[in-house]
C-alpha cells in the first residue's frame, strides 16, 4: 500500500464548490483507503496500491462522474512531498513574506513558467525537482506579485496548482503520519 497526496486544481474558487465531507465521500467509491481531506482548498491524503498514475486517473474520473467538471490533480508520494517541504529554501513562517509551492504534472509547462519567472526582475525562485517550484511573494502582495500574476495566466493556470509552504507542511505531516500508521 502507498501513501499518496493529491492536490486538486482550481476548487471552491471559479464557482467550482466542492464540500470535502462529499469529496471524501465520493472517493469511497474508488480504490483508495484512509482517505482524509486537509483544509478546504482541495488537498487529500490517501493510500492505494495503485502507482500514481493510477491514482491521478481514478481520482480525476470521480471528480468529473461526481461533481461534473473538468477536474485536474497532482498526485505526489508521501515521501516526495517531505523532499519537496525539505528542498524549499524559503520560511515557512516568515511575517515578512509568504513562501509557496507551485505543483505540476506537466513538467514541459512548469519548466516554461520557471523560465518566464526567472525572468522577472525581483522574483524568487527555486526549482525544486520537475514537478515543483518554490517562491515567495511580500506578506499581502501575494496576488499583486510579479510572479503570481504571470501563473494565472491561462497557459499556466490549466497545468498547475499552487499552495502555501505552510499547507504543504500540513499534508506532509497528514501524510507521513498515514505511511507509517
Amino acid at each position: 500500500m502507498n501513501s499518496y497526496a493529491v492536490f486538486l486544481r482550481g476548487v471552491n474558487v471559479g464557482g467550482i464548490n466542492i464540500k470535502m465531507a462529499e469529496l471524501k465521500e465520493a472517493l469511497k467509491s474508488r480504490p483508495f483507503s484512509a482517505v482524509k481531506t486537509l483544509l478546504a482548498s482541495g488537498n487529500v491524503v490517501l493510500a492505494s496500491e495503485l502507482p500514481a498514475a493510477g491514482v491521478k486517473a481514478e481520482f480525476e474520473a470521480c471528480l468529473r462522474e461526481t461533481f461534473g467538471y473538468d477536474a485536474w490533480v497532482v498526485v505526489l508520494e508521501a515521501s516526495r512531498v517531505a523532499e519537496l517541504v525539505d528542498a524549499c529554501p524559503y520560511p515557512a513562517d516568515d511575517t515578512a513574506t509568504h513562501s509557496y509551492v507551485t505543483l505540476s504534472s506537466d513538467t514541459g509547462i512548469l519548466s516554461e513558467l520557471f523560465d518566464a519567472g526567472s525572468a522577472l526582475e525581483g522574483v524568487a525562485l527555486s526549482r525544486l525537482g520537475p514537478e515543483a517550484v518554490a517562491w515567495m511573494a511580500p506578506a499581502g502582495g501575494t496576488l499583486d506579485s510579479p510572479f503570481s500574476k504571470l501563473s494565472a495566466k491561462a497557459k499556466y493556470k490549466a497545468s498547475t496548482t499552487t499552495r502555501n509552504l505552510r499547507t504543504l507542511v500540513k499534508v506532509r505531516d497528514a501524510a507521513e503520519f498515514l505511511a507509517t500508521g
